[in-house]
């Protein structure tokens, strides 16, 4: 009975060497990013066999929520780097001042736009737009525009723009379609909303349950329904106005106390190891497409005839007015 015991000693003993003292990389990311059918998993995998470190992923909601946690915590933040704000978010971001620049002015990156930002570098990219599902809202009923949508019968899942990125994405994609009757439009899409959910998982799940026609995701979502579940009764509805854009972005803490490796992983995010993982597991277009291209699904998604995106420091000037409108115009 001894042996086992003192067996186990020495595998204890053993454990700093190998475990323990590894160097831990404390990345905050969104909920969705971290769960067992996301990128987290894979990435948090492939990234500590080539750092020797311990990758620490801390979900904290969603995107909106990312910055609103740094905000709280200040200085005192546990992250080294921060992963899953957007462009809608990132000047208010590089305003807290806890950011570092990051260095990486060779990247290149397969974006609809110019990037130019020495704060934050891109890691996948997407379109907005309403998905339903087609063995229940097809043909003529499919909306095409945000007023065919108020003018129908379809019920709708949203997010709060105040708590998500995707429901931030959506009254920024009203606010530059439709800048001077945002607030008519949003009066007109009231009486849609089944109800405004606080993230993404949770609007798209009840959308899945057939609590709603329609909800706010993104035009590379049933690429996910075609290959993963060889579904392909969901897809997203092309609007006139075209489709606002989001691009998801990393950055550094300026005070990390693992500069070398929150580098490191700022460039493995950006390598073909970690782009070829976003496609089927974030479900979002790459920032650098990989060297084997994209799945084939996504040749089947909606193109948009128009991109819709305010640069960072115009969305800080008008995101407070356009999440305005939208709370006025759902209280009345």
């Amino acid at each position: 009975m001894r042996f086992p015991i003192i067996a186990t000693a020495l595998v204890a003993t053993n454990l700093p060497a190998t475990a323990q003292d590894r160097p831990t990389l404390t990345v905050y990311t969104y909920d969705s990013f971290v769960t067992d059918y996301g990128p987290g998993p894979q990435i948090e995998t492939d990234f500590e066999a080539v750092c020797g470190c311990d990758l620490q992923f801390v979900a904290s909601g969603d995107g909106a929520s990312l910055l609103s946690r740094l905000r709280l915590e200040g200085a005192r933040t546990e992250a080294d780097v921060v992963l899953g704000l957007d462009t809608n978010l990132t000047a208010d971001a590089a305003e807290t001042g806890l950011f570092a620049q990051h260095g990486m002015d060779d990247a290149s990156y397969d974006l609809p736009v110019e990037w130019d930002d020495d704060m934050f570098i891109p890691y996948d990219w997407g379109y907005f737009a309403f998905v339903h599902d087609t063995s229940r809202v097809s043909g003529e009923a499919v909306p095409a525009s945000f007023e065919e949508l108020a003018g129908s019968d379809l019920s709708i899942v949203i997010q709060d723009p105040r708590s998500s990125t995707p429901g931030l994405g959506l009254v920024m994609w009203v606010e530059a379609a439709y800048p001077d009757r945002a607030g008519e439009i949003w009066q007109g899409l009231s009486d849609n909303i089944v109800t405004v959910t606080k993230g993404w998982s949770e609007a798209y799940g009840l959308f899945l349950d057939g609590e709603a026609d329609m909800v706010l995701s993104y035009t590379t979502s049933p690429a996910y329904h075609l290959i993963a579940e060889d579904d392909a009764t969901k897809a997203a509805a092309p609007f006139a106005e075209g489709h606002y854009m989001q691009i998801e972005v990393l950055g550094t803490i300026a005070s990390t106390d693992q500069p070398e490796l929150a580098a490191q992983f700022m460039e493995f995010m950006t390598s073909d190891m970690a782009q070829s993982v976003i496609p089927t597991t974030n479900w979002m277009y790459p920032a650098v497409t990989p060297e084997m291209g994209l799945p084939d699904g996504f040749g089947t998604l909606v193109s948009p005839d128009k991109a819709l995106l305010f640069p960072a420091g115009e969305a800080a000037r008008v995101r407070d007015g356009a999440i305005e409108t939208w709370r006025t115009a759902l209280s009345q």
